[in-house]
């Protein structure tokens, strides 16, 4: 009651005595003031709430969203897998001779030619038994010389009778035996040759070379177990991929039932381990027979080209690999489908009457920035991708077409790559 004594005092609808606000007379000339003043204040709040008030249900504006319009297109399913880099061919350089090393012909480190002089042996010892294995096949010669003079001698006097058919016998057995003799003195040259080609040791392929395990006046056999260097051919270079077994079953399954087609002609992209992609593309050359077991896995080669030889042996690299190609994929933009707390998935369609439905759907897996569908979706359906936070299930809204761009298309669909399966 105080409260409301002040008030009507504040604006002169009571009057008090000097006692106090508790000996206040209410004054009788000011009652038509207070009622026009109460009627006047019930009025502005009853404006108020009316402006508040939410419109009636069913009034509400439509949203505007934006949609992507789904479509089937061929999808080139992927899979990233781990692997190392393997050089194409690998030769050890080994002595095929005894002797003293006398000079090394080639650069640590560079490329060597096939054939190409690497090391040099003290050849002196296998010079000379060239030299004399030579003069011994001339002497040869001139001994079949004279074994073939003999006998055509012989052969005009046996004849007339004057050698016996003895005599002739055994000067043919000569001759044949001086031919013999300078065939086996033909080949001991031979012998000798090689041995000393082989006191100058060459690059048995191109490629890199490392380093030399021997240096000038080392001594190396024939038989020893280290060798000298190793060349690598790194160009192309191998990629050794490890792939699970399951894997490869369920891909085997999807080709015989026929819901994807093969991808052994799809190049093969390579990934650098800080995530840059390599410049050229690999190529499938086979894929192991033999499983793996204490990992469970096939061993999958890759052959890529390496003509910077930027690829070295041992480098971790990433191969994103074709599993198969669907060709009535359906693809999804990520941002229009939300994962629930459950695990699942739903996407906001847009029906026929621009109202909005929640759709529960089921992806497999990415390919970049999309969604790979399984079910839940049909080719045609409009998907809310920009607005979501503004609508609900059964909300009115106004969609516009999204405009395609570079980051809605998927990495890993290659027009040329599709047509390369399909022509295959």
């Amino acid at each position: 009651m105080t409260v409301i004594s002040v008030f009507l005092h504040s604006f002169g609808f009571i009057r008090c005595h000097p006692a106090g606000v508790s000996s206040c007379e209410f004054d009788m000339l000011n009652k038509k003031n207070l009622l026009l003043s109460l009627l006047l204040a019930a009025v502005t709040v009853v404006a108020a709430c009316a402006e508040k008030a939410p419109p009636p249900q069913g009034s509400a504006e439509a949203t505007a969203v934006t949609v992507v319009t789904l479509s089937s297109q061929p999808v080139i399913l992927t899979r990233q897998l781990p692997g190392r880099t393997n050089p194409y061919k690998v030769a050890e350089v080994r002595p095929q001779v005894d002797g003293l090393i006398e000079a090394l012909l080639f650069d640590e480190g560079g490329i060597v030619e096939a054939q190409q002089p690497l090391y040099q042996l003290d050849d002196a010892t296998y010079q000379a038994e060239f030299e004399s294995a030579k003069a011994s096949l001339q002497s040869a010669k001139a001994e079949l010389e004279e074994a073939q003079l003999s006998a055509e001698r012989l052969q005009k006097l046996v004849a007339t009778g004057a050698v016996s058919k003895q005599e002739n016998d055994e000067a043919v057995t000569a001759l044949k035996k001086a031919r013999a003799q300078v065939a086996v003195k033909r080949a001991d040259v031979k012998s000798k040759e090689i041995k000393l080609q082989y006191a100058r040791i060459t690059a048995p392929i191109r490629g890199r070379i490392g380093i030399s395990s021997v240096t000038q006046g080392a001594l190396v056999t024939s038989n020893q177990l280290a060798p000298l260097a190793v060349v690598q051919q790194l160009d192309p270079i191998y990629v050794d991929l490890t792939q699970s077994v399951s894997e490869l079953l369920s891909l085997r399954k999807a080709l015989a039932e026929g819901t994807v087609a093969n991808t052994d002609k799809v190049p093969v992209a390579i990934l650098m381990e800080d995530g840059s992609r390599y410049q050229y593309d690999g190529k499938l050359e086979f894929a192991e027979a033999n499983v793996n077991p204490t990992t469970g896995s096939v061993l999958l080669r890759v052959v890529v080209p390496n003509p910077e030889h930027i690829l070295l042996p041992g480098m971790y690299v990433q191969a994103v690999i074709g599993r198969g190609v669907r060709e009535d994929a359906i693809l999804v933009p990520q941002r229009g489908v939300a994962r629930g707390a459950t695990g699942g998935t739903t996407a906001m369609v847009v029906n026929s009457d621009n109202i909005v439905e929640q759709r529960e759907v089921r992806v497999s897996q990415t390919i970049g920035d999309q969604w790979l569908v399984e079910n839940g979706l049909q080719p045609g359906d409009r998907v809310v991708v920009e607005g979501l936070q503004k609508i609900r299930p059964g909300a009115p809204v106004k969609p516009s077409e999204f405009v395609a761009d570079a980051q809605l298309a998927p990495d890993s669909v290659d027009a040329a790559a599709v047509n390369a399966v399909n022509k295959g």
